[in-house]
């Protein structure tokens, strides 16, 4: 899929609608030059907070000039108030809270947190049948499937992943950060899920105790003052400001921020230290 091809994707309405200051309904605002001199629309447009593959709750505000996102807000929508802490991190915020949890709990969210981020990625990308069998292997992995089932199930599709050279052209270079972890571009992170997720499965049937100790959930650190996932939300507008529109899905998808952990972390059972 072409960059050109996802952009008409992404508007879900092509280049239509251009007239009477509207472009696919959205209204015009002010002209500006851009680097090549010609005088441009600027044009505001809202990504979220209801889209296929993207992340619940919230939305972008993008300040598009031609095809390339000149500036871009993040705004976090409210939800429900969790019951519970941030479904992804539960494992490990239960163990720091002092309750009992084994390394096989913990790795088997691990590898479901990455099938699903990955199903979301290449969902965006176009890959939906690779995108079916990531969300097939993370429900096989949540209900419990045996680490020999997960492994015929997730080692060819990581495979293919890794071997995709349609992937990596999409990818490559898109969403640079020199220093950002994991990855420094859409690529990158990519495969440092598919890394993440292939060490995961091989102690998925673990029953040994996990450590409190230096907790790493899916997207982070969980024993700083910023949860993962709000750091990613403030990296975001500098990965996307600069770059074309058509990749802008693609970024957030590489990213993908859990907005429940943006709420207090409350684990019910929890035993307390003494």
């Amino acid at each position: 899929m072409s960059h050109d091809s996802m952009a008409h994707d992404h508007m879900g309405h092509g280049d239509h609608g251009h007239h009477m200051g509207t472009v696919a309904g959205l209204p015009m605002a002010e002209r500006a030059d851009d680097r090549d001199g010609l005088r441009l629309d600027r044009l505001h447009v809202p990504l979220g907070p209801a889209l296929p593959d993207w992340p619940a709750g919230l939305v972008l505000h993008l300040e598009l000039q031609g095809d390339v996102v000149q500036r871009a807000e993040v705004e976090a929508v409210p939800g429900p108030s969790p019951s519970g802490p941030a479904f992804w991190n539960e494992p490990w915020l239960r163990a720091m809270a002092g309750g009992p949890v084994t390394v096989g709990e913990a790795a088997r969210r691990r590898c479901a947190a990455h099938l699903d981020s990955l199903g979301r990625l290449l969902g965006v990308a176009g890959w939906r049948e690779a995108a079916t069998r990531a969300r097939v292997a993370r429900d096989r992995t949540l209900g419990g499937a045996p680490g020999a089932q997960l492994q015929s199930l997730v080692r060819p599709l990581a495979r293919r992943v890794r071997r995709s050279w349609t992937l990596r052209w999409l990818t490559v270079g898109v969403g640079e950060q020199v220093g950002m972890q994991p990855g420094g571009d859409v690529h990158g992170r990519l495969i440092a899920w598919l890394d993440g997720l292939e060490q995961a499965l091989d102690h998925v049937d673990d029953r040994g105790p996990l450590s409190a100790h230096h907790p790493v959930g899916p997207r982070g650190r969980l024993d700083s003052k910023t949860p993962p996932s709000q750091a990613l939300l403030d990296a975001l507008p500098g990965l996307l400001e600069g770059t074309e529109f058509a990749c802008a899905r693609l970024i957030v998808a590489s990213l993908d921020p859990d907005l429940d952990e943006l709420a207090p972390q409350h684990v019910p059972g929890a035993r307390g230290h003494g």
